[in-house]
């Protein structure tokens, strides 16, 4: 086989220049493995979309290609989109015993219970077509986080998945230092890696310190205390329990994604938690203040969730009270602190004392930062280097890095979703670009609300809408009834009569228009209307609603 013929590419689909819907595909000759499937929650700009996933046009396109999924961990931002994926294409998906139990509860609520999930631990190894896939332990925080090698016939891609190096994480299972020793003794073509905090100083805390800052806290509380982290963060659920369990607190746990994760990792053993310390939430009333802890939904002061609904006592068991303690145990994800921001002053408001800065203790991230990242570019020595999983700016801060470890600038490459990364044994370039950018998942419908329909909903956000409806007779087009005009979101109608007057007689005249030249197709006659109108409007009011007529023929 020429050098031409069995080269190497890789693909990302999602994941570089933003943070989430992470999917990379692999594809050495006829035969492509991906890594991950994850989804990432809209920006305001993107009204009332539920959740964003990457496109998958390539590899609809090359279906008889795709030979599995291969998934590093159970965070939505690896495996929310995987129900969107395999509703497309039947594919086997490996993954660790806690990844497949979060994805098996997200298949099931979109009716998908035939798929082929297989269960992977770390240092197992996979043959699949001509790769074999190894699969290493990381630390993150999640359990069961794997980085993955694919060994191929031309040398191995390293793929960390989300990693820090916690030499404390609280379940004792380390990064796998060994096997990534290993891994770089034998020579690895390329590298992808975790760039989330590349523009971080120094390491990144340890779990445990959020472990000692709440030992800390409970020991001082005197009513209740409630914490609020990520579903997915089941490490920290853990501290929250131990630490309950210490000062003899109950635990009740709020929020439909918090209730599931807990009873996943619960019944597969990643989580301990002794029989009698969890109440219901309905019960929480039945126990002392300085008895109770409550864990729920909400770090991100999400409009819906338990603990904004509780701080606007709206919630159907919990309200907040005067002497609770709530601990924010997050940081806001770049676009919510807005939210956050919002829900902590309710809380204060109801009377609680709220502790949510990230220097107290309460938080650490799950990702690398740089002092880390140096140690794994010095473990690893990839011949080439791409940085992932990040903004631009966290990309090319990590190439930066990179080059300052004497990796050569020409075998480093920031790319950008949808480009063709193609490696041969002697040199690397970008070969091209396929299909890349945002499927749009609103409801039901996937990837029905395009540029047009958030065009529109901007606009009726911003200006309103005005309705005109002319009934006209068939034959003769005169005016029979009509124009009656309704607004939502322009005007108050009671108060701009003359306004709305000068809009009839504007559309009355555009019917006349259309009458004297004999124009009888509706979508001109309203296209007449909609001109005539909107300039009108626009003069007297500098708003530019949307005008929608409707023309009735009798």
């Amino acid at each position: 086989m020429s050098e031409v013929e069995s080269r190497l590419q890789i693909i990302p689909l999602g994941g570089l220049g933003e943070i989430g819907k992470n999917m990379t595909a692999i594809r050495y000759d006829d035969n492509i493995v991906v890594i991950d499937a994850g989804l990432m929650f809209p920006e305001e700009e993107l009204l009332g979309i539920d959740v964003v996933i990457p496109d998958i046009t390539y590899l609809i396109e090359n279906q008889e290609k795709l030979k599995a999924i291969l998934l590093t961990h159970g965070h939505e931002d690896h495996v929310g989109a995987l129900p969107y994926v395999l509703k497309e294409i039947d594919l086997p998906v490996y993954g660790s015993k806690l990844t497949l139990g979060i994805v098996e509860g997200k298949l099931k609520e979109h009716s998908l219970d035939k798929v082929n999930l297989q269960v992977v631990k770390p240092r197992d190894r996979v043959k699949i077509g001509p790769f074999e896939v190894e699969f290493f332990r990381v630390s993150h925080s999640i359990p069961d986080a794997m980085g993955i090698a694919i060994h191929t016939p031309l040398g191995i891609v390293l793929h960390t998945g989300d990693i820090k190096l916690d030499q404390t994480p609280v379940d004792g299972q380390v990064v796998d230092f060994r096997k990534l020793a290993e891994l770089g003794e034998q020579g690895v073509l390329v590298m992808m890696s975790d760039s989330t905090n590349a523009d971080k100083t120094g390491f990144t805390m340890s779990e445990k310190v959020v472990g000692n800052t709440f030992d800390e806290l409970f020991g001082k509380c005197t009513g209740r205390i409630i914490v609020t982290t990520f579903a997915s963060n089941v490490h920290r659920i853990q501290q929250v329990v131990s630490t309950a369990e210490r000062y003899g607190r109950k635990v009740a746990v709020v929020g439909r994604s918090m209730v599931n994760n807990v009873k996943i990792s619960n019944e597969l053993g990643y989580i301990k938690i002794p029989e009698d310390i969890l109440i219901e939430m309905e019960d929480i009333s039945k126990y002392p203040d300085e008895r109770v802890v409550i864990v729920t939904t909400g770090s991100q002061g999400e409009p819906m969730s338990a603990l904004t609904r509780m701080a606007t006592s709206d919630h159907r068991w919990v309200g907040i009270q005067s002497g609770d303690t709530v601990i924010i145990s997050a940081s806001p994800i770049p676009g919510n602190e807005k939210l956050v921001a919002r829900t902590v002053d309710l809380l204060f408001r109801q009377g609680a004392e709220v502790i949510y800065e990230k220097e107290m203790g309460v938080h650490v991230s799950g990702h690398a930062s740089q002092e880390e990242l140096k140690i794994l570019l010095n473990l690893i020595r990839p011949r080439y280097f791409i940085p992932v999983h990040g903004e631009y700016r966290h990309l090319m801060k990590h190439a930066k890095i990179a080059e300052s470890l004497g990796i050569p600038r020409s075998r480093i490459f920031v790319a950008d979703n949808g480009q063709i990364i193609e490696v041969g044994k002697k040199k690397a370039n970008i070969s091209g670009k396929v299909t890349a950018g945002k499927i749009l998942v609103d409801g039901l419908g996937v990837g029905d609300v395009g540029n047009i329909v958030l065009r529109d909903r901007k606009q009726l956000s911003q200006d309103g809408i005005m309705i005109v409806v002319v009934t006209i007779g068939k034959g003769t087009g005169e005016v029979i009834a009509g124009p009656d005009i309704v607004t939502r979101g322009f005007v108050y109608v009671r108060e701009s009569e003359q306004l709305i007057e000068d809009a009839r007689e504007k559309v009355k005249k555009a019917l006349k228009i259309c009458a004297r030249r004999n124009v009888s197709e509706w979508a001109v006659i309203k296209s007449q209307i909609r001109d005539r109108l909107g300039k009108h409007l626009y003069e007297k009011t500098g708003r530019r609603p949307m005008i929608l007529p409707i023309i009735m023929e009798v």
